[in-house]
């Protein structure tokens, strides 16, 4: 198609035939800079990844880059946050990675970054986690963290379905409930005048304004978010010889949504990958017609054959377990706001969110935006300060992702090089013993360096 806000440069679309990426020599990629610090990160980060794929393959590939615009910068040229050409360059070349995004404030799109997951169905988001060897950590052994978080992307509260307090909207919906589902309306505390009145009543407060002021969400999940989700995440385990799938929910409370979440996965688990897994349901199933011994015998016998282990974990205990015992797990496959979650409270556990990478997938047509985890940083902006890592990171995984994994595990070794020589960024700099302090660019160099 034709564009009018960015140019096509010379190279090949990558494709997908029977569920894999066909991968050019001299693939267009998609890219945004990013606002605040982005421009800064992506200077860095872009010669880190050009000079991997080079050092890789002698110049037999190479990345056509494609610059696209959302964000401050699109709305400053063509007074929109997220062109149409925007969203049609990531469709159309499969492949993209950007920069941190400002979210817009008033109306309109709620989260640029939300958007464009959920205008190109991108319904993993990606989240590895790993520990560099001398990066400052909150923990003392955050050598035991490697895992990766497969977060739903596209359901759950992120699916934006909220009615505002005081709204037309909010009273029509409230009344709804009142009128259809009696039962449930009166668990809304102060649904009605009545009890906002009696509360204030209570308080001594009688005459403050006792309208009723009820903001309500909407909370989806459905069996084919889910599934899809899940099977993702156990298809990655097997690839990747992991051990075990953990399903991070909170059942325990929202039985019909994250509940339902994990019952579909141990089903998914069991209909589509048989005798690759065993899962704790089968384990409740022995133990109830054999006995508990009998279940652990045959657990043991199965992990010992190589079967991946599928279990789950409330959400509020995995969160103190990921700390307390980061070895028991290796993938995570949960709903979107456990998932944020998790992934952030994990990344500080490594070295903080300016290094966590992240990527926005949907396997199933070969969409793939990879990005920065961090935000703008307005205050940094062209001081040519911040940490580049989580743009370079994301762009290994991007790389990793087009099987191109020579040049992916030459980011790995260069950043590795990089935190061992102790020149880094002042974000590493400040709780780093003897490291040296250097620029957004030069930490680029060093990395290059050690490559």
């Amino acid at each position: 198609m034709p564009y009018t806000t960015c140019t096509v440069p010379q190279g090949d679309k990558i494709s997908i035939q029977n569920g894999k990426l066909q991968v050019p020599n001299h693939p267009i990629i998609p890219f945004i800079r990013g606002d605040g610090t982005g421009p800064d990160i992506w200077a860095a980060s872009v010669r880190v990844l050009d000079a991997a794929v080079e050092k890789a393959y002698g110049g037999s590939r190479r990345i056509s880059w494609m610059e696209v615009f959302a964000g401050e910068e699109s709305f400053k040229r063509f007074n929109n946050w997220l062109p149409d050409d925007t969203v049609e360059a990531f469709r159309e070349f499969l492949v993209g990675i950007k920069g941190p995004l400002t979210t817009p404030v008033g109306g309109g799109i709620r989260s640029l970054n939300v958007a464009l997951r959920q205008l190109l169905d991108l319904y993993v988001c990606l989240r590895p986690v790993q520990y560099f060897t001398g990066v400052p950590s909150p923990v003392k052994r955050p050598e035991k963290v490697d895992m990766v978080i497969f977060r739903e992307n596209t359901e759950d509260i992120y699916a934006g379905i909220e009615f505002a307090a005081g709204t037309p909207e909010c009273a029509k919906f409230l009344g709804f409930l009142e009128t259809e589902f009696p039962k449930e309306f009166k668990k809304i505390r102060f649904g009605t005048q009545a009890a906002a009145e009696a509360f204030w009543k209570s308080v001594g407060a009688p005459n403050v304004d006792s309208s009723v002021k009820v903001g309500v969400g909407l909370k989806p999940i459905s069996w084919s978010g889910s599934v899809r989700l899940i099977h993702s995440a156990i298809s990655y385990a097997i690839q990747f010889k992991k051990k075990s799938v953990t399903l991070v929910h909170k059942g325990n409370i929202m039985k019909f949504t994250s509940g339902a979440f994990r019952d579909w996965g141990y089903q998914c688990a069991e209909q589509h990958f048989g005798d690759k897994v065993y899962t704790w349901t089968q384990w409740e199933r022995t133990k109830k017609e054999k006995g508990e011994d009998a279940a652990n015998a045959e657990q043991k016998a199965a992990l010992a054959a190589g079967r991946i282990l599928i279990k789950d974990a409330i959400a509020d205990i995995a969160l103190q377990q990921v700390l307390t015992r980061p070895e028991d797990f290796d993938v995570i496959a949960t709903p979107n706001l456990n998932g944020d979650y998790l992934s952030d409270a994990l990344a500080a556990q490594v070295g903080g969110i300016g290094i966590a990478p992240g990527g926005n997938i949907n396997y199933i047509t070969g969409h793939a935006i990879f990005e920065a985890t961090h935000g703008t940083a307005p205050k940094y902006a062209g001081k040519d300060m911040v940490n580049p890592g989580s743009v370079v990171l994301s762009g290994e995984m991007m790389l990793r992702h087009l099987g191109w994994v020579e040049a992916a595990d030459l980011i790995l070794k260069g950043l590795n090089g990089a935190i061992g020589s102790k020149r880094v960024t002042y974000d590493f700099a400040r709780l780093m013993e003897g490291a040296t302090q250097i620029k957004c660019s030069e930490f680029g160099d060093n990395l290059i360096a050690h490559m």
